[in-house]
């Protein structure tokens, strides 16, 4: 996720923040030809830009790259269409598209700071309505959404500079301006994981605390970044263990802990306790990264009662894709960390017990822990 200040181009418009691509999407999936001037959409596989109503098949939405203008497309090596002629859609800059920017600066500046939309609007001196209007207009976020973003974005960069200590992240996060870890992760966990790139890397550049412990459901690894969790995984042995977790992070630095203390210690508790009458409820922070369809089964999945199960159909249906089944079952099978994310819910069609990429006995015993 890369940050991105609001600034105005040429024609007025503004630059959207790369980090909320989800509006300008749609647009071209409707092909909205309100869209028309406010961007271009450009193709990686074809080097050809588009504008958002153009006729042509629609891409898959991991080759598409935005840009607010066809002169930026055009600097980024891509070409215009034949079909649609983007170059030549007059642009169409919003009326209020300078005393958004202008917010949108401000805000960015003020990232770690707790302010009000009354203080915001007197520093900028932008209209209250205006700010609430036209955020959501102009960039397709709340300005409380953008801030949020702002301050994540902050404290990522904090975290990632060298320092003394053993603890970096603690003082990122009141640099950042969060009042406490909990208000970090409350809501921001998902996005804090480790970017799909630096795991193709495998972890390049990370340094990777892990500890194996004896849990109910045999040897258990577990593993951690500065930011959070990123692996829970069972295994017949240790050998075993720490070469899956090799396999994934190949690049990364991966040092045993001595001991169990942090985040470390409250994850091994956490999934031993879930075979006992009390379980724990899970407090730490995770550093792991899904697709936005992932993110959507896993959120899904979390919010599956203890003791009940779902089938994938039924959860391919809840998520309003009833074909997804298949799909569904590679989420589950994608899941890093074992228990807290609790894949083992899902189960066939008939109520059997499927696969498990932890092993289906495992898968069981879980099962039966929860329904007693």
């Amino acid at each position: 996720m890369t940050m991105t200040s609001a600034a105005k181009t040429n024609e007025g418009a503004i630059v959207v923040p790369s980090y909320f691509p989800g509006k300008q999407w749609q647009q071209v999936l409707e092909r909205d030809t309100r869209a028309d001037g406010q961007f271009v959409y450009a193709v990686k596989s074809t080097k050809i830009y588009c504008k958002p109503s153009c006729a042509s098949r629609r891409p898959t939405r991991k080759q598409v790259s935005f840009f607010p203008s066809p002169a930026q497309a055009e600097a980024a090596g891509y070409r215009a269409c034949k079909r649609c002629e983007p170059e030549r859609t007059e642009a169409k800059a919003d009326p209020q598209a300078g005393a958004i920017a202008a917010v949108t600066e401000y805000l960015k500046e003020h990232a770690e700071e707790r302010t009000r939309l009354a203080d915001v609007a007197k520093a900028t001196g932008v209209g209250r309505l205006t700010i609430l209007r036209g955020f959501k207009r102009v960039l397709g976020v709340s300005p409380g959404q953008y801030v949020k973003e702002a301050r994540l974005e902050r404290f990522k960069s904090k975290v990632r500079e060298p320092k003394k200590g053993k603890a970096p992240i603690t003082d990122a996060i009141y640099e950042a301006g969060y009042g406490s870890s909990s208000r970090l992760y409350e809501k921001s966990s998902a996005a804090l994981g480790m970017t799909p790139r630096l795991m193709r890397e495998g972890g390049a550049g990370l340094l990777i605390r892990y500890t194996i412990a004896a849990s109910p459901l045999g040897r258990m690894l577990v593993a951690t970044t500065d930011v959070g969790i990123c692996s829970i995984a069972f295994g017949k042995d240790d050998k075993e263990l720490i070469a899956g977790l090799r396999e994934t992070f190949s690049k990364a630095q991966l040092v045993a802990a001595k001991g169990n203390t942090g985040w470390l210690a409250e994850a091994v508790a956490f999934v031993t306790s879930q075979l006992g009458e009390h379980p724990l409820a899970a407090t730490f922070p995770l550093d792991v990264r899904a697709t936005a369809f992932q993110q959507r089964v896993w959120k899904a999945l979390q919010a599956i009662p203890r003791g009940e199960t779902r089938s994938y159909s039924e959860l391919a249906l809840q998520l309003g894709a009833p074909t997804a089944s298949r799909a569904v079952a590679g989420a589950c099978g994608a899941n890093p960390v074992a228990v807290v994310v609790p894949c083992h819910r899902v189960v066939g069609k008939d109520g059997s017990l499927t696969g498990y990429r932890w092993g289906v006995e495992r898968k069981r015993r879980l099962l039966e822990a929860e329904k007693s």
